[in-house]
Order: structure tokens, then C-alpha cells, then sequence
């Protein structure tokens, strides 16, 4: 069974499974999922708690004994496991899917992860262990599930946002869940009415929204030229460097580049598939591939080499606004003659 994070509380009311697989890249979902899952097992008797953090050289056997132990002789147990940042290797995939077997009535077993890729959602521990649990997708909802998110949390703290105050709650807090559930927590104490508008939340709130590159990137695969201004702005007044940029993007340029020459011979979702383009970031790449030719980008690329010259030789020279040059050239639709 999969769930998104913000249905999880729903689901918990309904049933208790034997294992919870918590994987993504929003520590505010991660913890909050955590959190209401050691609440429901402690409603249900699993009063014991066990954590351990993953690494090479952990003892896999002090897991085993918690599986061991029976309700008649100790606590009903509540483990949870924390999976390295590098990821699942073999060792540690040998012992989670042994650990699979292992499991029973009196035992929860919580897996916490960043986010999976596609080979470990087809591994056979992960399969082992969500077929008989429940996976629960904690990733960053993007811009436009974004609203959505903040009318859930507005309704769960009585606040009445209209259309204009929901956009503008998303738009500052995005990439910042913790700083919008904080923001949300303020609104609610200092009107208890709870209707907001954009007075109020001027009145109230400052911007809390935090870009990084790969904001920047997806702005640009989607053509959306106010929005990428709008990060650049900001990375900018964070000090961002732009060799990080131009790294980042001319690593997108260079596969659009290839790609395009494929399609000349092979339909999109051929070109996908050798790519390995993600079913998500299909849109956002076929956006791009639509509205851009093989000159253009070429011409995008000559554009990069530039800025990366004059920000390697001319210290006294900002880059800045080259950057901003390729950024509002590579959002420009396709002329058709």
C-alpha cells in the first residue's frame, strides 16, 4: 500500500500495518509521518521503542533479537531503522530483506529513507517488505501541489485563506515546509477569525521561500520565464555562485542537446526511456524539447561557455546578468516562420 504523507493520519485511524517504509526529501513530512506512526503504536500497546541508525558497521543482530522477543516475556515493540544517506547496498538489502521474514504481531518495524530511486522501488527488500506494509511518499510537494498542501494545514488550524492568500502562502514558503507550518501557527495566533487575505499576511509574514539550482533548472525545462527570474533573484541574494549554475544547467543543455539530435530518428518517449527520464519529469523535458531546436540550443551553450569564461578571467565583472540573459532566452517560445 503507498500513501502520500498527508494522508497518512487517515490511514492510520483505519489500520496498523506490520511495517511502515517512510521515504523522501522533506524532513517536515518525515518527521510528522514518524511522529503519527510511534502515536498510533503507543494507542495500540506497542509501548517499546527502538532506533538505530544503519551504517557499515552495524550489528544487525540487536535488530534480530527485538523480533525475537514475544509479547508473553516483554513490550509489544515499535523499531525503527534509518537508512544511510548513500543508500541501500547489498549488505544492507541481504539483511532488510531477511529481516522481512522476521516480522510478526508484536513487532512494527519503520524504515526511514531520503528519497528512492527506481531501482530500489524494484529491489526485493523494498518489495518484500511493501507488500506486507505500507509505503509512505514523503517528497516536497512541487509548485503546483503546493496550494493544495496549504489549504490542508490552513483547515487543520481553523484558517480561512482566500484564493489570493493560498497562492501567496505557497509562492513564499515554498522549498520551506517547516517555515510555513511556523508562519501558519503565527497566522492562526494573531487572527482568531482565521480569515487571511494578502493585507494580513503583508502585515504578518515576511518570505521564507528557499531555490536551489534544480528550482532553477525545472523553471527553465518549463518555459516559465517570470518564475526563473524570480529564483535567480533570490539564489542570487543568497550568494549563490553562478559556476553553480552554469555547471547545473549546462549539464541540462548538453542532454537536451543530444536528445534533440535523437529525435531526428527516434520518437520522444524512445528518447525518454534512453535517458532514463523520470515518468514526473517527462512534462517538464518534453516542454522543453518542444520549444527549443538544435540551433537554440547551441546557441545557449555558446552563450554558457561566455559566462564561464568572464567569470574565470573578469573578477571585477558580475556574471549575473548573462545568466539572467540565457535564463530568459532558453523560456522563449519557438518562432515558427
Amino acid at each position: 500500500m503507498r500513501v502520500f504523507a498527508d494522508r497518512l493520519g487517515e490511514q492510520l485511524t483505519k489500520q496498523l500495518h506490520p511495517n511502515y517504509l517512510i521515504f523522501g526529501s522533506e524532513p517536515l513530512l518525515l518527521q510528522e509521518s514518524r511522529q503519527a506512526i510511534q502515536q498510533a503504536a503507543l494507542a495500540q500497546g506497542f509501548e517499546e521503542r527502538h532506533r538505530f541508525a544503519i551504517d557499515a558497521s552495524f550489528d544487525w543482530n540487536v535488530v534480530y533479537d527485538c523480533c525475537q522477543a514475544m509479547s508473553l516475556f516483554s513490550a509489544r515493540q515499535l523499531i525503527e531503522l534509518e537508512l544511510p544517506e548513500s543508500g541501500v547496498n547489498a549488505a544492507i538489502a541481504k539483511e532488510l530483506l531477511a529481516l522481512s521474514g522476521m516480522l510478526h504481531s508484536d513487532v512494527i518495524l519503520v524504515v526511514i529513507g531520503s528519497k528512492l530511486t527506481k531501482a530500489q522501488e524494484n529491489a526485493k527488500w523494498f518489495k518484500a517488505l511493501a507488500s506486507q506494509g505500507c509505503w509512505v511518499n514523503c517528497l516536497s510537494p512541487d509548485i503546483q501541489r503546493l496550494p493544495q498542501f496549504v489549504q490542508t494545514r490552513c483547515r487543520a488550524l481553523n484558517l480561512k485563506p482566500d484564493p489570493e492568500a493560498v497562492q501567496m502562502l505557497a509562492q513564499w514558503h515554498e522549498g520551506n515546509l517547516f517555515a510555513l507550518v511556523q508562519s501558519l501557527e503565527k497566522l492562526a495566533l494573531l487572527y482568531p477569525d482565521g480569515e487571511l487575505n494578502l493585507i494580513r499576511l503583508e502585515e504578518s509574514l515576511s518570505r521564507h521561500n528557499h531555490f536551489t539550482a534544480f528550482h532553477w533548472i525545472d523553471a527553465l525545462l518549463a518555459g516559465k520565464a517570470n518564475r526563473s527570474q524570480r529564483i535567480m533573484r533570490q539564489l542570487e541574494a543568497e550568494g549563490v555562485e553562478v559556476v553553480i549554475l552554469a555547471r547545473t544547467v549546462q549539464k541540462e543543455l548538453s542532454q537536451l542537446l543530444a536528445m534533440l539530435q535523437m529525435m531526428q530518428t527516434e520518437p520522444m518517449n524512445r528518447v525518454f526511456e534512453a535517458y532514463r527520464v523520470w515518468q514526473s519529469k517527462r512534462p517538464l523535458y518534453s516542454a522543453a524539447l518542444s520549444r527549443l531546436s538544435i540551433s537554440k540550443v547551441s546557441q545557449l551553450l555558446q552563450l554558457l561557455a561566455k559566462i564561464e569564461i568572464l567569470t574565470k578571467t573578469q573578477y571585477d565583472q558580475s556574471s549575473w546578468p548573462l545568466l539572467h540573459q540565457l535564463s530568459a532566452q532558453m523560456c522563449l517560445p519557438q518562432v515558427k516562420l
